[in-house]
């Protein structure tokens, strides 16, 4: 199963798979009009891949099959202020 990834223009670190290149039809147009207009990043064959680098490889194929594309957004950043908080805490109070 061959797919087609493209980069956002508007949004960093975000992705919408495709099944064919150039083909948005399946995209909701608000989806698109977020996305900005989309920049061939890569095409990447599924049925080798084992993972992806930041996707489930298993959701991506679903959401494909199903939908017709797959919108992969960033990590959430970290709360690094959070973690020094937790790791500074007694244990015992």
């Amino acid at each position: 199963m061959l797919c087609v990834v493209y980069k956002s223009p508007k949004k960093a670190e975000t992705y919408l798979f495709v099944e064919r290149r150039d083909d948005f039809s399946r995209v909701p147009s608000p989806l698109l009009d977020t996305f900005g207009t989309p920049r061939l990043s890569m095409i990447i064959n599924l049925a080798t891949k084992t993972h992806l680098a930041q996707a489930d490889l298993t959701k991506v194929r679903l959401a494909l099959k199903t939908q017709g594309y797959y919108l992969q957004l960033p990590p959430p950043p970290e709360n690094l202020l959070k973690q020094h908080r937790a790791s500074q805490a007694d244990p015992s109070a």
